[in-house]
């Protein structure tokens, strides 16, 4: 189903795509948009033990275009390093293929944000960063991207210091 990579030689191992996906701060998610047309936005996420979190609202572009067709993919750039004298960029990306959702279950949806707000805050307060969530937990809605496909390649200059 899922092609394989032309440049096989340059192909991340899985383990390093993951590790792109845990450190990684934002990425573009690409889905099926109106009129067919491709819908691509870049999003914050959390990884976690193979399914990606984002969150949004419960209405609009992102949802309507989910309710249509729940196949998606990520993509994470680690690395882009311009060598204009090369004429190319040093670069180290993945990409994840799956089905995206809303969560519905609210136990799902609260562990989703928690895991979203400790990314982007490891250091939080407990009680400081649940009243942050409590303030925009109503209108928020949170999806997971289950990977049925994780790929990622880089720069073949990149491979010397790999």
């Amino acid at each position: 189903m899922f092609r394989e990579m032309r440049r096989k030689r340059q192909q991340l191992p899985l383990s390093d795509c993951v590790d792109i996906l845990e450190s990684g701060t934002s990425g573009v998610l690409a889905l099926e948009g109106d009129g067919g047309y491709p819908y691509a936005v870049p999003m914050s996420f959390a990884y976690h033990d193979g399914k990606i979190f984002f969150h949004c609202a419960k209405s609009g572009h992102k949802i309507d275009s989910i309710m249509r067709n729940s196949k998606a993919s990520f993509c994470v750039i680690a690395r882009d390093d311009v060598r204009p004298e090369k004429y190319t960029t040093y670069f180290k990306s993945v990409i994840a293929f799956g089905r995206i959702k809303a969560l519905e279950e609210d136990s799902e949806k609260r562990k989703a944000i928690e895991r979203l707000a400790l990314k982007y805050n490891p250091d939080a307060d407990a009680g400081e960063m649940d009243a942050a969530i409590e303030r925009e937990y109503a209108p928020l809605c949170m999806l997971e991207l289950d990977i049925e496909h994780l790929t990622g390649k880089q720069a073949k200059e990149l491979m010397s210091t790999y």
